[in-house]
């Protein structure tokens, strides 16, 4: 991977910079109440005693609304000590199926599946097995990932007439549930097509109608639902009317691929949705040659078209840092949790960064520290939210670790002992709070 472009971060009036040393053992992050607050959430909260990352002199984070701030602490602001252990951004997760999840569920024996047809039967046979509703699924594995760290997700749902509109549902609820604690997304997903699977098109309008979604989505319009234009043309159409975004899944690896990346370049160009319009997976680009991927990723980002990645494996996964050069935003995901497809993922997108980081097999401090900020603000670039940067103004969504530095952490993978969310605590030492 090629390193991607870094910047320095200053928290008050300090430059973070500097080798860390060693946070000593059995060091507590505690929470102190000041003023009336007591153990209440507080609007203005001071961190102190942490090292953003990786610095080797601690540092006091101030939080006021939900934001850093580089003034003094408020008076009456409830402190909590860090304990010296290192700050980062919350993290990201950019694709995520949790309608799908069995997680925190019996064991479920998988069958041999031959294509997306197979996986999808099987879908449908998992779904109705279930004695767990969607919401309830959906918000176990949802809580789980606020506990790694994640601050936000992009949580696709399956729409489909053997389902109506359970999934988007669910996964609502689910988000209801954890408003204070995490920002989600909801794309209406067409696993089984749009165009194949008669009745569909007719959920994805319903969906979009009643505000029930952020975005629509699509799959595989040549090699799955064989009706490319049928297929864009509605999901498109849709988007348009109803103010939403798009989020195509695209795994075709050969010219499919591209001729369909060409016909949403065109269609985002033509209904004037700059930046509403995302694309999973791409399978296609990572073979190209880099002329051919700098002129389709010069329209990319003319366009602001982003992309999203699960870091599969080393000939799949995209070329983030040739991406970004030219100005894509390019996200990491989950993708499936332990669902029909495969008994894989955890949703922690800590580990998904260090996913990425073996597939491509990085070893430099710098290359680990870029494949963190994928998934730290990659995300919230596809989501066009803030980045949680630690920068003043930024919102304070950040994690509280044990280690040396970040590329460490990033190898080390260290229970996130602290998270927080909008300067409020959420998570402590792997449970929701």
């Amino acid at each position: 991977m090629t390193p991607l472009s870094r910047r320095g971060m200053i928290v008050g009036a300090a430059a973070l910079a500097g080798t860390a040393t060693p946070l000593s053992s059995g060091t507590a992050a505690s929470a102190t109440a000041r003023g009336p607050e007591g153990d209440r959430p507080a609007k203005d909260v001071v961190f102190r005693n942490v090292r953003p990352f990786g610095a080797s002199k601690p540092v006091e984070l101030t939080v006021v609304d939900g934001r850093i701030t580089d003034g003094p602490a408020p008076h009456g602001a409830r402190v909590v000590d860090g304990g010296g252990r290192i700050a980062l951004p919350s993290l990201v997760d950019a694709h995520i199926h949790p309608d799908k999840t069995t997680w925190g569920g019996d064991w479920v024996t998988r069958k041999p599946a031959s294509g997306i047809a197979d996986y999808v039967a099987q879908d449908v046979e998992l779904f109705t097995s279930q004695s767990r509703s969607v919401g309830e699924r959906a918000y176990g594995l949802m809580a789980h990932a606020v506990t790694r760290g994640t601050r936000a997700m992009r949580a696709h749902a399956d729409v489909a007439p053997a389902y109506d509109l359970a999934g988007v549902e669910g996964v609502a609820a689910a988000r209801d549930k954890l408003g204070h604690a995490l920002d989600v997304q909801i794309v209406a997903f067409p696993q089984h097509g749009v165009v194949r699977t008669p009745g569909t098109a007719e959920l994805l309008e319903e969906a979009a109608r009643g505000g029930l979604v952020d975005m629509v989505g699509g799959i595989d319009p040549i090699s799955f639902d064989h009706a490319m234009d049928e297929q864009l043309d509605l999901v498109f159409g849709l988007a348009d009317r109803h103010g939403i975004g798009v989020d195509i899944h695209l795994h075709d690896r050969d010219e499919k691929g591209l001729e369909v990346m060409r016909a949403i370049i065109d269609r985002t160009r033509a209904l004037s949705l700059h930046g509403k319009v995302t694309v999973s997976h791409v399978f296609c680009l990572p073979r190209l040659s880099d002329g051919e991927l700098g002129r389709m990723a010069s329209d990319l980002s003319d366009l602001d078209i982003s992309l999203t990645t699960v870091a599969p494996n080393e000939s799949l996964v995209l070329p983030v840092a040739k991406l970004q050069e030219h100005g894509v935003r390019v996200g990491l995901g989950s993708d499936g949790v332990r669902d029909a497809w495969s008994p894989f993922g955890n949703a922690d997108m800590l580990h998904r960064a260090h996913i990425l980081g073996w597939v491509t097999d990085v070893r430099l401090d710098d290359e680990l520290s870029d494949c963190y900020e994928v998934a730290a603000h990659g995300g919230s670039d596809v989501m066009h939210l803030d980045r949680a940067d630690l920068r003043p103004g930024a919102p304070a969504d950040f994690v509280l670790v044990r280690a040396e530095c970040l590329p460490q952490v990033v190898v080390d993978m260290p229970q996130r002992d602290l998270v927080v969310h909008g300067g409020r605590v959420v998570a402590r030492d792997g449970e929701l709070v």
